[in-house]
């Protein structure tokens, strides 16, 4: 979250690009942190995978939203999975960037083509 605010202050809220940012983050942290602990990170991804479905199940979203978040987390997960030696700083360039270039999306139809890129919903202002 310090870090979402820090980079995109209060409009990684919003399901925009930041938000795409923060969720793909959070999954990476998550994974490197807990690798760190656990050295079978077929497991730590799991785990991950596990706890941030939760999260999206838990705390009621719009279908789109819901759907949206999942997807981000599992982009995050994606990146800890081929780079997961990279530095927080490193990742943070590379998901700002992705950010930039993240797709607008209008149903979940629109996800189907979309496995390596972070989406959002809406346009930030």
């Amino acid at each position: 979250m310090a870090i979402s605010t820090r980079e995109y202050g209060k409009l990684h809220h919003k399901n925009g690009p930041a938000n795409a940012f923060r969720h793909a983050l959070w999954n990476f942290l998550i994974a490197q942190k807990c690798h760190k602990w656990n050295k079978n990170k077929q497991r730590v991804l799991k785990w991950t995978e596990k706890i941030t479905d939760w999260h999206e199940h838990a705390f009621p979203n719009s279908e789109l939203a819901k759907k949206m978040d999942l997807h981000n987390n599992a982009i995050g997960r994606i990146l800890f999975r081929e780079q997961e030696s990279h530095s927080v700083h490193h990742m943070v360039v590379m998901l700002k960037q992705m950010a930039a270039v993240s797709t607008k999306v209008n149903s979940a139809s629109d996800l189907e083509s979309l496995h390596n890129k972070l989406i959002h919903i809406v346009e930030e202002q």
